[in-house]
């Protein structure tokens, strides 16, 4: 059954999705930008599992980096008429106008990790000022605050970019560090090539200049770490520190061979999670937007996780 509806006749069509106590089936699109990144393909399968746990029928689909294909996926699944969408680390921007098309099809849409939008109920977010603020102080607290670092940057993304431009805002107020070198990943499709062309220059060309490294996000991270390897750096010898969590990056935290220091961990399967439960609590149940959360984001807690907490995360 596909809204057909203005998003504000929602609580009017809820009772409609429910028959002797029983939730009708409910069409959810699932779009991952990215899933060769591991944070959207936790997204997207977490996002997926809630969905048929609840008994719905999600269609998830890879835009495999590439803006036209995301913006066709979105709009296919708009023209499908699916009953709700969530998007995972979607692009409100560039796909403004499917966005746009989603909400006057009365298609309830909820995105993660991508930012706010005039026609989104909400994104689940962490707080990235905080999460940015916390990565980059810790980095600089293992050097002890001076010294040569390297940053691995990527723009294109709304919480990465605020991520950097914290790193740059505690920099600039600590001006014994300095950027030896910096790379800004520009790429998405081919970005895993594209980080470690940048990054095994700039290694290279910094050696002994630098005690540290920051990435935007763990999956940056883990190539920089296999290029500190291959360049015959020891665990000790640099810190290197990102963002997102994961199993990867725990097992690499723990393992004295990789130069894998600490990340700040974000919790995307119960933000997808969440997401979910939150388009139940919208376009079934029949709650405003406003009685599920206030503002355009819905916030979740992240965690840095280092030698000190790891075993935590890998039991």
């Amino acid at each position: 059954m596909a809204f057909k509806s203005t998003l504000k006749a929602l609580p009017v069509l809820a009772g409609s999705l429910l028959v002797a106590g029983q939730a009708m089936a409910f069409d959810l699109g699932i779009v991952a930008f990215q899933m060769s990144a591991e944070t959207h393909a936790r997204c997207a399968n977490a996002a997926e599992a809630r969905a048929n746990e609840l008994g719905w029928t999600p269609q998830v689909l890879n835009s495999n980096g590439d803006l036209q294909t995301h913006a066709e996926q979105i709009d296919n699944l708009v023209l499908k008429g699916v009953d709700g969408l969530v998007l995972c680390m979607s692009k409100p921007v560039e796909a403004d106008a499917q966005f746009a098309a989603a909400k006057e099809a009365g298609i309830p849409t909820i995105s993660v990790v991508s930012g706010t939008s005039p026609h989104t109920l909400f994104d689940v977010q962490v707080n990235e000022y905080g999460v940015g603020a916390d990565a980059a102080l810790y980095l600089l607290g293992t050097i002890n605050f001076e010294g040569g670092v390297l940053v691995q940057r990527f723009e294109a993304n709304a919480g990465t970019r605020v991520r950097g431009k914290i790193l740059d805002a505690v920099l600039e107020e600590n001006k014994a560090v300095e950027v030896v070198g910096s790379h800004s990943m520009a790429r998405t499709k081919s970005w895993r090539d594209d980080v470690r062309n940048g990054m095994q220059a700039l290694v290279l060309q910094q050696a002994g200049k630098f005690k540290g490294v920051w990435a935007s996000f763990d999956g940056q991270a883990f190539i920089i770490d296999d290029i500190l390897k291959e360049a015959g750096y020891s665990k000790g010898d640099v810190s290197l520190v990102s963002i997102d969590g994961g199993a990867e990056v725990f097992r690499r935290i723990a393992d004295p061979e990789s130069m894998m220091t600490a990340t700040v961990s974000i919790p995307f399967e119960a933000m997808a999670v969440a997401a979910v439960d939150s388009m139940k609590k919208i376009a079934v149940e029949g709650m405003s937007k406003d009685e599920v959360v206030s503002g355009p984001y819905l916030f979740m807690s992240a965690v840095l996780v280092d030698a000190s907490n790891v075993s935590q995360f890998t039991e």
